[in-house]
């Protein structure tokens, strides 16, 4: 018996069928098309950590809007750049995605990948001047919203602090009399160590560089040129931070992140130079901790390392662009801020310039050391990122004695790009 279908008519119908039992298929997405009356959106993001957190939020906004649906598709950190630039190039990627900051942002947004989100309401007037900046185009155009920002500072065991009747230094140069009165006690004053070499970089000495050079302002001068990264003021950070060397745990050089984590957490250090990321770490410690700001030298203002971190943006190539555009617009009013600080993993903190209240103790403690202070971003990530590894290597020379301070900003200014 003859088959009813042949060939291409056989083929064709058979694609008909499929398309029919599977319209979602229809428009090559992966998560995105419609369910009963949604729109259902897919978000990428490089935080695979946080998909109990960012999925709470989503199903708060679901409350407010029940005729979306937005899921939360984490990459692995480490692919998050290639995959989503593959996604992207295929016109297979999500509707919303997280946006890297600087350079690597402002490619995708001119590559025509980003939607120009300069015009969504409060964007411009919510978040300031500097908190814009990482997602802004020469031409002042925003290629996403800003999200969530991370600080630096300096953890600290209060009980220790009471028993041995210590206060918060005030200055650099009391931050250095607290270390010798604690060696002299018979405590290890830090916990950092150098052998997970990013965090003695981005932890410590970016934490505290702001100090030393200057905020917003100068850094702009040294990215020009204007100013060189071997003047005093360098050398006097890069001294700074070799003078931590004899308060480090022995055996400094061997000693990883997750060591000081636990040499900090188990009491065995009393001080530890890190970001606010890692404060769900100590949640259950048997200890009453702290942080505070890392002091500047007297005479000098303290400026805080306040880190923009993440921002959302949206896909020109969006099926939903009226929905992803609302979820934008809902981020950058301080009532959306608000939801979204309480469902952001602890020690992420919200950017838009606005009072929010954190029902984490410890993140309200964090967040409180900007008040009446100047705030700016790790040094090298807008324009500087070549330095990010021979500043690094410096740090640790320094540290290790294995360089003076001078020679160390000599080397960042011979590396200049």
């Amino acid at each position: 018996m003859k088959h009813i279908f042949s060939g291409k008519k056989w083929f064709l119908a058979f694609g008909l069928i499929v398309l029919m039992l599977f319209p979602a298929f229809a428009g090559g997405r992966n998560d995105s098309g419609s369910s009963g009356d949604s729109a259902v959106l897919t978000m990428g993001s490089w935080r695979a950590d946080d998909v109990t957190q960012v999925t709470n939020l989503l199903a708060e906004y679901k409350k407010l809007n029940p005729g979306v649906q937005i899921n939360f598709r984490p990459t692995n950190p480490p692919d998050y750049n290639a995959t989503l630039r593959l996604q992207l190039e295929s016109g297979t990627g999500p509707d919303l995605m997280y946006a890297r900051s600087y350079a690597a942002g402002q490619e995708l947004f001119s590559a025509g990948y980003f939607v120009d989100c300069t015009n969504i309401p409060g964007l411009m007037n919510n978040f300031t001047e500097v908190n814009r900046a990482p997602w802004q185009m020469p031409d002042g155009k925003m290629f996403a919203v800003p999200f969530a920002a991370v600080s630096h500072g300096v953890y600290y065991n209060k009980t220790i602090f009471q028993k041995e009747g210590l206060s918060i230094p005030q200055t650099w140069e009391d931050f250095i009399a607290l270390c010798g009165t604690l060696k002299a006690k018979g405590y290890t004053p830090l916990a950092n160590g150098v052998a997970d070499e990013w965090d003695v970089l981005e932890c410590l000495f970016l934490g505290m560089l702001p100090n030393f050079v200057g905020g917003a302002a100068e850094r702009v001068q040294y990215e020009s040129g204007a100013k060189k990264l071997n003047d005093d003021r360098f050398v006097a950070a890069f001294a700074a931070a070799g003078e931590l060397a004899p308060y480090l745990p022995n055996g400094f050089e061997a000693v990883t992140y997750n060591d000081s984590q636990i040499l900090f957490n188990s009491q065995q250090a009393v001080m530890f130079f890190d970001g606010s990321w890692t404060m769900g770490v100590y949640a259950d410690a048997a200890f009453d901790w702290g942080v505070f700001a890392v002091p500047a030298p007297a005479g000098r203002k303290t400026i805080i390392t306040f880190h923009p971190d993440m921002a959302i943006t949206m896909n020109t190539k969006t099926a939903y662009p009226a929905e992803g555009r609302a979820f934008l617009t809902w981020l950058c009013t301080p009532a959306g801020a608000s939801i979204a600080s309480a469902n952001l993993p602890v020690g992420y903190f919200p950017m838009i310039n606005a009072p929010i209240t954190l029902a984490d103790v410890h993140a309200n403690e964090f967040l409180a050391l900007n008040e009446g202070k100047e705030t700016d971003v790790r040094f090298v990530w807008p324009t500087l990122m070549d330095l990010y590894a021979p500043m690094n290597q410096a740090v640790i020379q320094v540290l290790k004695g294995e360089i003076t301070a001078q020679q160390a900003a000599n080397a960042i200014e011979a590396a200049r790009p």
